[in-house]
């Protein structure tokens, strides 16, 4: 791709973080319990508004007045499942975009039946996963620990591309390597730090900002890069300052939050395709 191309893609991730920081989008989140707070923490620093609204008697009328909405089904109770179905087919008819975070649908056989009931009852703008949970998605074979992935990522990108064109969203799948596309546009970012696989909800996290830059940009390929390597720079930058996980989880939270459109611009290791 030229180098035209690169700077107006990079211009509008830039756009799009900056974007965010001057509109506040309020941001409904239905997310795994053990890491709720630090989606909301997160979504608080990069300067969005987080609501962690999963009452199934409230969700419905709370998703219309909603930038975005992130749904997460690492630790679904009846209710959390009955709320996500119900909130993001209240996305569907008042065009409130939806982020989908599969954790753990390829070890546990109930969360396909659920993902497949939002998908087809709902909208979904954008699917967020590490590469096993998109491969299995993509109906390749891949390689799980409950919620983590051991997958290498071979043909992640082909999965990728895949379910974007199956489901006419965009997909990400997260690595050593992250892997962005709608079917058509593609990205691999290759920034990031081992570190944040030692916290836990790093992904989750990720999925909450992928919220955040869909709230605020038509274009889902870009919020989807913007917020995925809003992360990854701001986990770099975490870890040259702490080197055990206590105190990288804190200071990940201060990276996110004094980020800026610079670090994007020129530390950025994309390649687009």
């Amino acid at each position: 791709m030229s180098n035209n191309f690169e700077h107006t893609y990079i211009k509008e991730v830039c756009n799009t973080f900056t974007e965010l920081r001057s509109k506040v989008p309020l941001v409904q989140c239905i997310t795994n319990y053990v890491t709720i707070n630090d989606c909301a923490n997160v979504l608080l620093a990069y300067g969005a508004s987080p609501a962690m609204c999963e009452a199934y008697d409230e969700v419905f009328d709370f998703t219309k007045i909603s930038s975005a909405l992130y749904l997460n089904v690492g630790t679904l109770t009846k209710e959390q499942e009955e709320a996500a179905v119900l909130s993001s087919i209240s996305a569907k008819m008042n065009n409130v975009p939806v982020v989908l975070d599969p954790v753990a649908c390829a070890a546990i056989p109930r969360k396909l039946s659920v993902i497949n009931r939002i998908l087809e009852l709902g909208r979904v703008d954008v699917i967020k996963g590490n590469i096993g949970e998109i491969k299995f998605l993509a109906g390749k074979s891949s390689e799980v620990r409950g919620v983590d992935s051991l997958d290498n990522g071979d043909d992640a990108l082909d999965a990728c591309i895949a379910l974007a064109q199956k489901y006419n969203c965009v997909v990400a799948a997260t690595g050593k390597k992250d892997y962005i596309t709608d079917g058509i546009r593609s990205a691999i970012i290759e920034n990031g730090t081992e570190m944040l696989t030692k916290v836990t909800g790093a992904g989750c996290m990720v999925g909450a900002l992928c919220g955040g830059t869909a709230a605020v940009s038509e274009d889902k390929f870009i919020s989807t890069v913007t917020a995925i390597l809003s992360m990854n720079l701001a986990g770099e930058e975490a870890h040259e300052i702490a080197k055990a996980p206590g105190s990288f989880r804190v200071k990940l939270i201060d990276c996110i939050y004094t980020l800026t459109e610079e670090k994007l611009m020129e530390e950025g290791r994309i390649t687009w395709k």
